[in-house]
């Protein structure tokens, strides 16, 4: 039987494309972080003026934006960005077949009944659509200046990653959008990570409890290394380092 032809197929392709999910955000979140460590070392705002890779004496941000562009994480973004998108419109495709199935418009629904007591697992297409929308928001702040201009040639390259996570959490309204875009990943990966373990046969009623605690642990660490990263640069921006080159 064709993956996407039974419900098992479907959820199952929707749990290992969200596990690309997990495993982006779990490098993103440590790489941003990076930024936080070195405000406390130093070394916030150090990085030299050339197209070396891993120069000595960058800060730790800067060796880690380094490493994002080598030539190994050069395959495996991409592979990881298409799991993602993968997730994105398969989630809004069986959204829409379920729609259809129940003859109207009904709120994400899963047959656990621990699932279906809670609210992100009831929002989940809804919590998707948010962050989907502010991954663009996103984009044009970060990868339209970094990745893009270097990979494509499209655009100004910005050697400096310091100067872009000052200029974009430095504005206190963005900052306030992109700590209520973590809440929403927060939620979604709370329900989503213990349901990628269901679906793959996790489903036992010690484990489940575990995974549960598990996921609401990973789900807050990760979003909190954001959280600290996105406060840090606005600090950064306004009384440390982007201050005094103000």
């Amino acid at each position: 039987m064709a993956l996407s032809s039974s419900s098992i197929g479907k959820k199952f392709i929707q749990s290992i494309s969200g596990a690309f999910l997990i495993i982006f955000l779990l490098l993103h979140g440590t790489i941003n972080f990076f930024s936080v460590i070195d405000t406390f070392t130093g070394k916030f705002g150090i990085a030299a003026n050339d197209d070396i890779l891993f120069s000595k004496g960058d800060g730790l941000f800067k060796l880690g934006c380094d490493f994002m562009s080598t030539p190994v994480i050069d395959i495996m973004v991409p592979i990881l960005a298409l799991g993602i998108l993968v997730h994105i419109c398969y989630g809004c495709w069986l959204t829409w077949r379920n729609m259809k199935a129940r003859g109207g418009f009904k709120r994400y629904e899963v047959p656990s009944k621990a699932a279906a007591d809670s609210w992100s697992a009831k929002n989940m297409f809804v919590l998707g659509i948010v962050i989907l929308g502010f991954i663009c928001f996103h984009l044009s702040h970060f990868w339209a200046k970094m990745q893009l201009p270097e990979m494509f040639g499209v655009g100004t390259f910005e050697n400096n990653p310091y100067c872009l996570l000052v200029a974009t959490f430095g504005q206190w309204w963005i900052l306030a959008l992109y700590l209520l875009w973590f809440v929403a990943i927060w939620l979604h990966l709370i329900h989503g990570f213990w349901s990628m373990f269901q679906t793959v046969g996790w489903s036992g009623q010690t484990w489940m409890k575990r995974l549960k605690v598990i996921g609401v642990v990973v789900a807050t660490l990760v979003i909190l290394m954001f959280v600290a990263a996105a406060i840090n640069g606005f600090y950064q921006a306004h009384w440390g380092w982007g201050a005094t080159i103000a």
